[in-house]
């Protein structure tokens, strides 16, 4: 007996002929046109090698090895659906793992909320977090996406602005119950938490030093740590407004300082990878989110 060779796109054919009852409205519903689904039957038939459907008053109507026909039919194609899902599930659901470096008070604070819903999303999507102050060489792939406070952000990387910072002066509650505070002049007659190392280069520090170096009373090289000196009533702290918690209030804004921003970069040999592309997308909905709270 020779081998049959079967064409599935005619078995699927012939099946949604038979639900339909004709070639029209079979067309309509595979997305082709009616010639289309006349030639794929009748080549069906030819493999077959038997009539599968007879016409009768516009419509088309089983013969007996038909009726078994599409019988088995039916169960062949509703597997062929599933295998063609599987497929089409596996090519387009991202997965693979994800390295995101960022500076330590947005790993900690920000970024487990904004892949939260990630998670659920694309759960064969792997994150490695990197928290850390020190800008983490992406040439070398140590990597996929940083997550950097800078005004110029490296021209050897791609990606976008999603939010900014406005400075302001912070204290501890307990704090400014005792103490007056009415201009940004005040703070010649404060304790001030000032910066050290690579703190000392911002431009906030740097305004902070021309200015009032002389209340400088306690130095850190780490924003955070500045925030808990300023939250246990040691003094005044300059910080960005991503501080911002319940322990600890904003005095005032210093508008002499510019607004720190917050950018989203990648290598753009990995700006077209799937999963890089996704969790991007959900980083920046999430920071684009924060301006009227951090500001």
């Amino acid at each position: 007996m020779d081998e049959l060779l079967m064409d599935w796109n005619g078995l699927k054919t012939f099946i949604k002929v038979v639900e339909t009852g004709s070639l029209a409205a079979a067309a309509k519903e595979l997305g082709v046109n009616h010639s289309t689904v006349f030639r794929r039957l009748r080549g069906l038939e030819q493999d077959v090698g038997a009539k599968l459907l007879a016409q009768q008053a516009n419509r088309y109507h089983l013969t007996a090895i038909g009726e078994e026909f599409a019988a088995l039919g039916r169960d062949i194609d509703a597997k062929y659906n599933d295998i063609e899902r599987l497929i089409v599930g596996k090519e387009y659901q991202p997965k693979g793992h994800v390295r995101i470096t960022a500076p330590f008070n947005i790993a900690n604070r920000f970024i487990p909320q904004a892949l939260k819903a990630l998670r659920k999303a694309y759960p064969e999507i792997t994150v490695e977090l990197l928290a850390s102050n020190q800008e983490v060489n992406m040439n070398t792939r140590n990597a996929d996406i940083a997550v950097r406070a800078t005004q110029t952000p490296p021209g050897h990387l791609v990606g976008r602005k999603v939010t900014s910072f406005a400075w302001g002066l912070f204290a501890g509650k307990e704090y400014l119950n005792s103490q007056s505070f009415q201009t940004v002049s005040d703070l010649k007659h404060h304790n001030v938490i000032g910066a050290a190392g690579q703190m000392c280069h911002l431009p906030a520090f740097n305004w902070l030093e021309q200015h009032y170096s002389g209340q400088i009373t306690i130095r850190c090289d780490e924003l955070i740590t500045m925030s808990h000196f300023a939250e246990t009533g040691q003094g005044i702290a300059l910080l960005p407004m991503d501080q911002l918690r319940d322990n600890i209030e904003c005095v005032m804004l210093v508008p002499d300082i510019p607004a720190s921003e917050l950018w989203l970069l990648t290598h753009p040999d990995l700006k077209n990878v799937e999963r890089i592309r996704v969790v991007m997308k959900f980083l920046t909905e999430y920071f684009s989110g924060l301006t009227e709270m951090v500001n």
